[in-house]
Parts: structure tokens; C-alpha cells; sequence
């Protein structure tokens, strides 16, 4: 806007952090957690990330390549009893909708050494099927991602039994799944599952805040209000929405587990609750 200052654009989407300050008595920690020991200068070397997303740009600059794709595709012919199984294949289409280049490379720009594979389940027009999310998470979890990444859910209540199962056994086996809260003020699936780390959105410029949120069911909230990221055509965008607060918390796990490498689901979210920026100063005893 030529002669002007452009005016801010005011985000509202639902799960956006309220500014609140969280109880140091409800934490389990004689002392203060540092940063330094949680992550300190970590950069993700060996540790196995999924984003389950539109698929990766994966020469684009900012996502520094060594990016596996895949995508859930739909047998061609019917089997058998007349279904058309899905299944996990290597993909050459790349990202389709620039939704996916943007979340990997938060990730990668707080982790940039963590082993990034890509399975794409959305189209062009970020619409996907529950049964390529079912498959591509199923996949997942079967091949023990240390972290999942799921900017996206389903508000279809037929998946949510799957889904929620799921999400148990990832827990059981070691494997955090981190997903985007909805936009909208609505029940969808998998982040309303206690066994996903959940994210909303905050509004500070800093990509390390994260903070705890009193008010459950959102887990956490992070940078996700006009967040500087890849997309197509090797572009740089603004983006805003929980999509993209959710890769931020995954890229700090990154760097945890690359310190801590024997923690799960439930020591990741100690670990973020007790490093958080909103935590009250403590009372004297």
C-alpha cells in the first residue's frame, strides 16, 4: 500500500493463546527445567520426523533436501470383496498445495538436521480422505517416527474410533503425535485425543516461545500468526493459522529427543510445560 502503513489483519481463529499465566505448583519439578538442558544447542541430528500433510517441496531452500516422499494412494482396482485398499508408495508429485513445503520447513528451520519424511494425504485444494489419513498415520506408527506431525483433522465421527485407537498405540510405542488444533471452535480428531500433544496459536515473533495452556484440551500454544515460511514455486509466505504453531512444537521435540533420546510422549510434554514462557514466578516457600 503505496504512501500507507498497511493495516495489521486481525486473526480470529479458535485456540489462539489468551496471554494466561499457569500455575508453577501444578508442575512436578522441585527446581526450574533450563533450557539449555532440554534442548541447549540441538539441532535435531537423528531424530525421525513425519509430516502428514499436502506433501513437501522438497528442493526448496529453506527445507535444506535429504526429504523422503511418499503419499496414500488408492489401489487401482477393486480387491476381492470390492473395497479399494490404501496404501503408503513413493510419490514424485511433491507438494500439491504449498500447505505441507510451509510446515516441514518450520520444522526444519528449528530442526535442520532431523530426518524429514513427507506422506502426502491432501490435494490441491486441502481436501483429503480419512482412510489416506488413517493409512498414512497407520504407516507411521508401524515404522516408529520418533514425531508426527499432523497439521490437519477430521471432523467425521466414523473415523474417530480408529483415529482414537490409533493414537493409543502410537503412545504405547514411543511415538508422539503432534497435531494442529482446528481453526474453528469445533470438535475434530486426532488433536482432541489426551494421548496427542496438541497445539494452538500465539501471536509473539519468537519461534522458541511456547506456551502452556491452563485451559485444556489444547496442550500448547506457539508461533502461529503470521509466520514467515516456504512455499511452492521457492517462495516465502506469511502464514497464519494453528497448522502452523503445531511444526513448531515439533521441531523444539526434535532437538529434545536429540538430547534426551530415551523420552515418549509423556516426558516431551513435562519437558514444554516446564520450559514454557507463561509460567508464573514461583512463591516463596
Amino acid at each position: 500500500m503505496s504512501g500507507a502503513a498497511q493495516a495489521r489483519r486481525t486473526i480470529r481463529f479458535a485456540h489462539t493463546s489468551a496471554g494466561e499465566l499457569c500455575d508453577p505448583a501444578e508442575l512436578a519439578a522441585p527446581a526450574p527445567v533450563s533450557r539449555s538442558w532440554a534442548w541447549g544447542r540441538a539441532t535435531g541430528r537423528g531424530v525421525r520426523v513425519c509430516v502428514v500433510d499436502s506433501g513437501v517441496t522438497a528442493d526448496h531452500p529453506q527445507i535444506g533436501g535429504g526429504v523422503r516422499q511418499l503419499a496414500a494412494v488408492r489401489a487401482a482396482g477393486p480387491a476381492p470383496d470390492g473395497t479399494r485398499p490404501w496404501s503408503v508408495a513413493e510419490d514424485t508429485g511433491g507438494d500439491v498445495a504449498g500447505h505441507g513445503t510451509a510446515c516441514a520447513g518450520i520444522v526444519r528451520s528449528l530442526a535442520p538436521d532431523c530426518e524429514l519424511t513427507s506422506v502426502r494425504v491432501l490435494g490441491g485444494n486441502l481436501q483429503g480422505n480419512g482412510d489416506a489419513l488413517l493409512t498414512a498415520l497407520e504407516w507411521a506408527v508401524a515404522e516408529r517416527f520418533a514425531l508426527i506431525n499432523v497439521s490437519l483433522s477430521t471432523r467425521r465421527e466414523h473415523f474417530k474410533e480408529r483415529l482414537h485407537d490409533l493414537a493409543d498405540e502410537a503412545w504405547f510405542a514411543g511415538v508422539t503425535l503432534i497435531s494442529a488444533a482446528h481453526n474453528s471452535p469445533v470438535d475434530s480428531y486426532p488433536w482432541r485425543f489426551p494421548s496427542v500433544i496438541s497445539v494452538g496459536a500465539h501471536a509473539v515473533a519468537d519461534p522458541e516461545r511456547v506456551e502452556s495452556n491452563p485451559r485444556p484440551p489444547v496442550d500448547f500454544f506457539a508461533l502461529g500468526v503470521d509466520v514467515p515460511a516456504p512455499w511452492l514455486g521457492g517462495a516465502t509466505r506469511r502464514v497464519s493459522g494453528n497448522s502452523f504453531a503445531a511444526p513448531h512444537i515439533t521441531g523444539l521435540c526434535a532437538r529434545i529427543l536429540q538430547r534426551h533420546p530415551g523420552f515418549r510422549t509423556p516426558q516431551l510434554r513435562h519437558v514444554l510445560t516446564a520450559t514454557a514462557d507463561n509460567i508464573a514466578p514461583r512463591r516463596p516457600e
